[in-house]
This record gives C-alpha cells, sequence and structure tokens, in this order.
C-alpha cells in the first residue's frame, strides 16, 4: 500500500450529474481507499475514475489530506453561502470516492478532524457514507455534530455473505456492520443502510427481518444504472457479475434488483429508496 501525506488547496466539491440530486458538496478526506481490494473495492464505482487514480492501481494507494479541515474552514462561508443560494441547502455526502474509516484513519485521524470542524462550522445536512464497522469509533462526536446539523449515517451491507466464491473477502463482516448499525441506532441518530451495490442474498427475508432492527431505512442500488454507466458496462468489465451469477443466476440483473426492493418493501413499508432517490433521502 503507498501512503502520501498531501496538502490540497481546497476539499469541499461542488456536485455534478445525479449526485448534485443528493447534495450540494461531497467531502473525500482521503485519495484512493485501502478497502479497494476487498470485496467492496471489486464492485466499486471509483475504480473505473481515471482522473482519481492517474495511471494508479485502486486499492494500492491512498492519499493522506493531511490539512482537510483547515481547508473546510476556509471553503465554509463561501461554498455555505453558494449552496444556498443555487440549491437552498448546503448539504454535504461524505464521502463519494473514498472510505472515511479506512485503516490508516485510526493513525492519522482525517476524517475525525474534519467532523470536528463540522460541529463549528455546520453543514445544513451531512451524509456520513461507509462501508466499514469503525464508523462506531466516533460515538462519541455524532451526538455534538447531530446537534448542528441533519446528520445521516448510511452503512453499505450489499448482501448477508461475506463473500462470493473467487472474490475477496469483504474487509468488514455482515455482522459488524449490523452490530454497527445497531449502536448508532441506539444512541439516537439515523440510520440508513445502504444495499449497494446489491449483491446475491442467501435469505433476503430473513436479511431485511435482521435490518429492520438496526435501521431506518434501506437504500437498494444495483450496478446496472449505479455504476456510472447506463447498462452496468463498467462493472462488467470487473469480475464481479460473474461471481454474482454463480452465486445466484438471476443477480445481474434488474429484475433480481426490483424482487429484492419487493421484499424489502414488506419490512420497510414506506422507507425503500431505489438507486439515486434512497441517497436523497427520498423513500415510498
Amino acid at each position: 500500500m503507498e501512503l502520501t501525506q498531501v496538502q490540497i488547496r481546497s476539499i469541499l466539491t461542488r456536485t455534478s450529474g445525479f449526485l448534485a440530486t443528493v447534495s450540494s458538496h461531497s467531502l473525500q478526506p482521503y485519495c484512493g481507499c485501502a478497502l479497494g481490494n476487498s470485496l467492496c473495492g471489486v464492485g466499486c464505482y471509483v475504480r473505473h475514475n481515471g482522473h482519481l487514480l492517474r495511471g494508479r492501481k485502486w486499492g494500492e494507494f491512498v492519499d493522506v489530506r493531511t490539512n482537510a479541515p483547515q481547508a473546510y474552514i476556509e471553503q465554509y462561508e463561501r461554498e455555505r453561502a453558494w449552496a444556498r443560494k443555487s440549491s437552498g441547502r448546503f448539504g454535504i455526502f461524505m464521502s463519494s470516492s473514498t472510505e472515511p474509516f479506512q485503516p490508516i484513519e485510526r493513525k492519522a485521524g482525517v476524517t475525525r478532524s474534519v467532523l470536528e470542524a463540522m460541529v463549528d462550522q455546520s453543514p445544513d445536512f451531512l451524509i456520513l457514507q461507509t462501508h466499514s464497522h469503525h464508523v462506531v469509533d466516533y460515538l462519541d462526536l455524532y451526538p455534538r455534530l447531530a446537534m448542528g446539523t441533519e446528520l445521516r449515517i448510511h452503512i453499505s451491507i450489499e448482501s448477508d455473505r461475506d463473500r462470493l466464491p473467487g472474490l475477496p473477502p469483504s474487509s468488514s463482516s455482515v455482522q459488524k456492520r449490523m452490530d454497527a448499525a445497531r449502536r448508532l441506532r441506539e444512541a439516537g441518530l439515523r440510520v440508513i443502510v445502504t444495499v449497494s451495490p446489491l449483491l446475491p442474498i442467501q435469505r433476503p427475508e430473513d436479511f431485511f427481518g435482521r435490518l429492520r432492527e438496526v435501521a431506518d431505512a434501506v437504500v437498494i442500488d444495483h450496478f446496472i444504472g449505479g455504476d456510472g454507466s447506463a447498462d452496468g458496462s463498467r462493472t462488467r468489465r470487473t469480475s464481479l457479475p460473474q461471481a454474482m451469477e454463480a452465486a445466484e443466476p438471476s443477480s445481474a440483473t434488474l429484475e433480481y434488483r426490483e424482487k429484492i426492493v419487493r421484499i424489502a418493501r414488506d419490512y420497510f413499508p414506506g422507507k425503500v429508496g431505489v438507486n439515486i432517490d434512497g441517497f436523497a433521502g427520498r423513500f415510498s
């Protein structure tokens, strides 16, 4: 793993495309992701972003943005004013192209430092997206953060399986992420489980029954229509679709997504978001 400390000029990025319907800004405390060689990394949409990779291999580098909290403070007033004028609310998605709680965070603490800056200079809302059970490491901080901003914590649990045949295991087990969701919800925080990208689920009824106990709502997003290409062609260049089909032949189709959505709605009536609508907090 190549770890590099970098200084950045800005940390708040004005969103465009589909993400613009979710929040006014995105924020990445790191560039690259150490989870890129685990199960979630195989299906990660960011691995197709040549501008971000700059010739590097996904999962083998992490740039530590050491001055991220200072950059946030410097941008805060200007970007908040822009967001409120252009879209009405200053909202941040953290993070759309890296894992905020990847292993280096326990040493570098960039994510925590940014969140601490947000306690005093709060966005109107914050979506904290993670694939790691280490999101609970900052349970001491979230209540203070939630006093000044509308906080939603999104935990990715894309299946009840920890691995698919032929692919690496998950970096954070399903049970650990379930337990993390429970602890956050018991602390009075709003927890959304993102079943994204949707992988084959062995026992869907049991899975959503378990999620109902730990989450306020769920988002279901398939790689078709979810990886930035209309037909999922980016993901089809990886080994993920073949592994999905080996586990469940229909799982690499949108028909499978619709089947899972129907089951999810039995357990989360009015609280199932599909594709980008779910990430934006639009449920039905």
